[in-house]
């Protein structure tokens, strides 16, 4: 195993983890904690009243290429959610990206990400190879992914691969990603999940709970 993290500390460790993307600034407001063996991060609106995105990364701590990339989580509900676990590189204006897990409660049953409680039941696996440039995607249906922990996994390959959940390959894509990448996971709003409002859940409660990240060399 060349990283992992099993968060059974007490706080984020910095060593391994940014507490923001690398174009904002840290907003003070504490949505994150790390506690009784996970990371949680919620919901929550900051001192203007805003909800605000959070992402923890291995940004400028930890790259790797090639390899087998695994989370075990637990996903938010409610309108504007967007909970995220990916691979990402910002290289010159070259912006390589896969999506291993990207879920959006706040659609709604016509949408086809989530039920009428706004809880998901589907996520997305999506290979970038840049920005606008589509390697590949597939939307896998699922039961509630707020109901219980799975698994999402990626098999990265030279040039194949192959996206995982809960032990079964779900997707493979014959794309070449050469570049070394850093971990994201974050919380963030909008896209096909809408804005979130005052349905939407806020607290430790409602977290994008994750129980590890572990990446082996294949």
């Amino acid at each position: 195993m060349l990283f992992a993290d099993e968060f059974n500390g007490t706080a984020l460790d910095t060593a391994k983890w940014n507490d923001k993307i690398w174009y904002e600034t840290s907003n003070p407001t504490k949505n994150y904690a790390v506690s009784n063996g996970s990371l949680k991060i919620w919901p929550q609106r900051d001192a203007s009243g805003k909800f605000f995105n959070r992402t923890i990364d291995t940004d400028s701590k930890y790259y790797q290429t090639y390899g087998f990339f695994e989370i075990d989580a637990k996903l938010p509900v409610g309108k504007g959610t967007w909970p995220a676990f990916w691979l990402f590189n910002h290289i010159g204006t070259r912006r390589p990206e896969i999506d291993i897990m990207e879920a959006y409660a706040g659609g709604g049953p016509s949408s086809g990400w989530s039920d009428a409680n706004f809880h998901p039941t589907a996520y997305a696996a999506t290979i970038w190879i840049d920005a606008g440039q589509l390697g590949g995607t597939k939307t896998m249906v699922t039961s509630d992914l707020s109901a219980a922990f799975h698994k999402y996994a990626l098999k990265w390959e030279a040039g194949m691969q192959t996206f995982y959940f809960d032990g079964k390959a779900v997707f493979s894509k014959a794309v070449a990603m050469p570049d070394p990448m850093y971990i994201m996971l974050d919380l963030w709003y909008g896209s096909a999940s809408g804005q979130p409002d005052n349905t939407t859940p806020t607290g430790i409660a409602n977290s994008y709970e994750v129980n590890y990240v572990r990446a082996w060399k294949l």
